[in-house]
C-alpha cells in the first residue's frame, strides 16, 4: 500500500514550533499530582502506584527530563537562528508544567494561527504517539482562536537521529579495553509495553529497524553481537503480558555467554528520563555488578547536534514545496498522517478524538 494516503503534501507556513513532551517532576510535592495526570483514565493498584511513586522518591522526586527537555528547546532556537529559519519555540507536556493546555493558550494570545508540533519520542506506540495526538486534541478542543497543529512525522529511521546516537555508542565502546571492544555486544533498550499495545503499533518493528541501522553504521555488520531488550517495566500488575527481556535479565545473560562487557543504549528515550538514571544506571549496573560482567551505558541523544538539526529538518519538510523526505534502510519515511487503526492502546473500547490522523486504516504493518 502506498505512503501517499498518511503524507501531507502541502507546504505549510508556520507561525512556531511546538516541541511536545512527558514532562517530569522537579521535587516531592510534585510527584503524587504528576502521578494522577500520568495514571489518569487507569485502574492501577495502589501498591502498583505506590511503588512508582517510590521511584520518583529515591531521587528527591526531580526526573531528569524536564532540564533535558529545556536544553533542547533551547538547542533547537539556536540551530533555527543560525538557519535564520527564526520561528519561536513553545515547550507543552503532557504531564506536567508547562502543560501543552496552558501552552496552546499562550500561543492563541500571541496570535499562533499555525504550528507544527515535534513530540519527543522517535518510535511510534500509544503511548509515544496516539495519547500525545489525544492531548493535543483535548488541549485544543474548544479554545478560542487555537493554532492549527502539524505533528511532524517520527524520526527512528532519520540520518540525524541515527547519527547521534550512533555517536553516543561509539563513545560508550570507546569506555572498553581496547582488546575486548570488537567483540562487547551491545543491549539496545526501550521502554517495556504490555504485548497487546505492542501488536497495534510498529512499536517493535521500528525499534529493531533503528538499532540494525545503528549497528551498520558502527561497522558491525558481521562482527558484532546485538540485542534489543526492555527496561521500566514498573507500572506491570497481574497476569498482563509485557515486552521482554528485560534488561537486567539480560545483563546477567551475556556474562552466561562468557562475555567481560556489555554496552547498554537506551535508543527508546531522547534524554535522561528517570527510567533510563535508576533502570540502567543504578538497577542494571548493579545487576552487571553482581554478576562480574563491566557495564558502560551509551548516552541518550540529548541535544546531540544531528539530533537537533534533525529536528529542524522535518520542520523544514513540512515547509518548503518539493523537500525530500529522508529516511535510512527498509522502511521509509513515517507518515505525516496517521492511520486510524495505527498505535491503538490495546485496550477495549473506542480510541479517542486525535488530531494529525487519517480515516483511512494503514497497511498491514500499522495492525
Amino acid at each position: 500500500m502506498s505512503e501517499a494516503p498518511f503524507a501531507d503534501p502541502t507546504a505549510r507556513r508556520y507561525d512556531a514550533l511546538l516541541i511536545v513532551s512527558f514532562g517530569g517532576p522537579e521535587g516531592m510535592a510534585d510527584v503524587e499530582p504528576f502521578l494522577d495526570n500520568v495514571l489518569r483514565g487507569l485502574t492501577l493498584p495502589e501498591a502498583a502506584r505506590r511503588k512508582v511513586a517510590d521511584r520518583y522518591a529515591r531521587f528527591g522526586g526531580v526526573s531528569p527530563i524536564a532540564a533535558h527537555t529545556r536544553n533542547l528547546v533551547a538547542a533547537v532556537e539556536e540551530e533555527l537562528a543560525r538557519r535564520e529559519f527564526e520561528l519561536p519555540v513553545y515547550l507543552g507536556n503532557r504531564n506536567w508544567h508547562p502543560f501543552l493546555s496552558d501552552t496552546l493558550r499562550t500561543m492563541a494570545a500571541d496570535g499562533i494561527g499555525r504550528s507544527a508540533a515535534f513530540v519527543t519520542s522517535m518510535f511510534s506506540s500509544y503511548n509515544g504517539c496516539r495519547r500525545y495526538r489525544e492531548d493535543l486534541h483535548d488541549a485544543t478542543n474548544g479554545l478560542e482562536q487555537a493554532p492549527a497543529i502539524d505533528r511532524l512525522r517520527y524520526g527512528y529511521n532519520h540520518p540525524g537521529f541515527l547519527k547521534a546516537f550512533a555517536d553516543r555508542v561509539h563513545s560508550a565502546l570507546a569506555e572498553i579495553p581496547a582488546e575486548r571492544r570488537s567483540r562487547t555486544p551491545i543491549l539496545f533498550t526501550a521502554h517495556s509495553l504490555p504485548e497487546a499495545a505492542a501488536r497495534a503499533a510498529p512499536y517493535v518493528a521500528q525499534l529493531r529497524e533503528a538499532c540494525r541501522l545503528v549497528s551498520l553504521s558502527l561497522g558491525d555488520r558481521n562482527s558484532r553481537r546485538w540485542r534489543l531488550v526492555y527496561q521500566s517495566n514498573n507500572a506491570r500488575y497481574g497476569g498482563e503480558r509485557w515486552l521482554g527481556p528485560d534488561i537486567c535479565d539480560a545483563v546477567v545473560e551475556e556474562k552466561d555467554r562468557g562475555e567481560q562487557d556489555v554496552v547498554v543504549a537506551p535508543i527508546g528515550f531522547v534524554c535522561d528520563h528517570l527510567e533510563v538514571t535508576l533502570d540502567l544506571d543504578q538497577e542494571a549496573k548493579n545487576a552487571a555488578d553482581a554478576a562480574g560482567i563491566n557495564l558502560v551505558r551509551a548516552g541518550t541523544v540529548g541535544t546531540h547536534p544531528a539530533f537537533v538539526a534533525m529536528v529542524c529538518d522535518l520542520l523544514q519538510e513540512r515547509s518548503e514545496p518539493g523537500s525530500e523526505r529522508i529516511a535510512l534502510g527498509r522502511h521509509g519515511p513515517s507518515h505525516d498522517l496517521c492511520p486510524s487503526n495505527c498505535c491503538l492502546s490495546g485496550r477495549p473500547g473506542q480510541p479517542g478524538a486525535a488530531l494529525g490522523g487519517s480515516p483511512l486504516p494503514g497497511p498491514r504493518w500499522f495492525r
